[in-house]
């Protein structure tokens, strides 16, 4: 089925009737979310519009645009403008979610109360986290988010992304583009080597003589055979990529000087992009709810291993077999609605299923494309089946795949956003 804005809704939206009263009499029970992205929009809007103004919901996120991080690799490559990626919360205020502007700094668990930077405190009957990434410090040696203005991550939506694209148009010609690339897991798993080929588009057209490498501790990456058939296709002796056996997981940068030391051998770089090794967003970490780095969840309902009034979705989540990615976080954040209201309202829940599809682009109209289905178990989510473009295909297909993508754009931007 090719998607749409209305078949992906059509296809993600879950079912319920409401039943039983709220909790508490008089007093309508209160979800409170933290993170307005593909998870935690997703979940406010969905908790808000089904239990038809059963369930106060608050949805607590600091800016007031929100930029996604999936699609800005094509913001780079030139086939999306900034403008594109960027979607407000008028709609979901409109639709019933109080929206609050601020950043959350603290949890009491206990008191089931969530403290805003801006003074005063909201309190939960539950409460879900969808704070999306942090970076693990000392990751990359040499690198901080001190350091981002001068070696940007661009792995999060807006003004990282901007300086990125302003430093890869001001390279001087022949120059270099080093990329860090990080290790797994972290979110979404092609996205630094669809960077690479968005990289590569620009600088094919603009300054044709210029290199790119790729620093890479993993062993294997997301649709390898994939980019590396396009990149021979399409940018043929432009992109190299260090792997951990040529000293790929031993890396060390100095922003001041603008090198990247790999194994002991120096490297210039005109434009270095580090992605470093990431983590749940700190939110979870300071609510006490990460095992690790990441958070660790039941498959059923997205609900905390720590703690039952909590659910974490997306990408700060431990749940199994699925991929950090903005259609996972949308897909689970249905099952943590469904969820929610079951436990706030009495209504039906039905069991927990979820997909997803990472879409990649390569050059123009050049889509590929991967993904499965999944089901919960006691342990985890679980992968039931899968799919993956293939090596060769047709350029109609390709075509079709990229088609296929803006479609899911449109459909899950409105999903989260209404």
């Amino acid at each position: 089925m090719k998607l749409n804005r209305r078949s992906f809704i059509a296809a993600g939206a879950a079912t319920a009737t409401l039943g039983a009263p709220a909790l508490r009499a008089n007093t309508k029970p209160r979800v409170v979310v933290i993170g307005g992205g593909a998870g935690g929009a997703t979940v406010a809007r969905y908790v808000a519009k089904d239990s038809k103004g059963e369930i106060d919901v608050t949805l607590i996120e600091p800016t007031r645009q929100y930029y996604t991080c999936f699609f800005s690799n094509l913001y780079l490559g030139g086939f999306r403008e900034m403008d594109s990626l960027g979607h407000s919360y008028g709609n979901l205020a409109a639709g019933g979610v109080n929206v609050v502007h601020d950043w959350a700094i603290g949890i009491d668990r206990d008191a089931k109360s969530v403290a805003l930077a801006g003074g005063g405190s909201v309190p939960y009957d539950r409460l879900v986290l969808s704070p999306g990434i942090d970076f693990v410090d000392g990751a990359v040696p040499g690198w901080s988010t001190m350091a981002q203005n001068a070696m940007p991550h661009a792995y999060k939506g807006g003004s990282q992304t901007e300086l990125l694209r302003a430093q890869i148009n001001a390279m001087p010609e022949g120059g270099t583009f080093v990329m860090v690339a990080p290790p797994n897991p972290y979110r979404c798993p092609p996205g630094p080597y669809e960077r690479v080929s968005m990289v590569a588009h620009t600088l094919k057209a603009n300054n044709p003589k210029a290199k790119i490498i790729i620093v890479d501790p993993k062993e294997k990456f997301s649709k390898q055979a994939l980019f590396e058939e396009g990149w021979g296709k399409h940018y043929t002796g432009m992109v190299e990529r260090i792997g951990p056996d040529f000293g790929g997981a031993n890396v060390e940068v100095n922003p001041d000087e603008m090198t990247v030391n790999v194994d002991g051998e120096v490297i210039k770089a005109d434009v270095c992009n580090v992605i470093p090794a990431m983590k749940a967003g700190k939110i979870c970490e300071m609510a006490g709810v990460t095992d690790g780095n990441w958070a660790p969840v039941s498959g059923h309902t997205m609900q905390s291993k720590i703690d039952e009034n909590i659910h974490v979705l997306g990408d700060a989540c431990s749940q199994g077999d699925m991929p950090k990615s903005g259609f996972s976080a949308n897909s689970q954040a249905k099952v943590a609605a469904m969820a929610v209201r079951g436990a706030l309202t009495g209504s039906k829940v039905f069991p927990a299923k979820f997909s997803n599809t990472c879409w990649s682009l390569i050059d123009t109209d050049d889509g590929v494309k991967v993904g499965a289905t999944y089901e919960a178990t006691d342990e985890k989510i679980a992968k039931v089946d899968g799919f993956i473009s293939q090596t060769g295909e047709d350029a109609d297909l390709r075509k079709t795949t990229y088609e296929e993508s803006v479609g899911w754009y449109a459909g899950i931007t409105a999903d989260m956003f209404g």
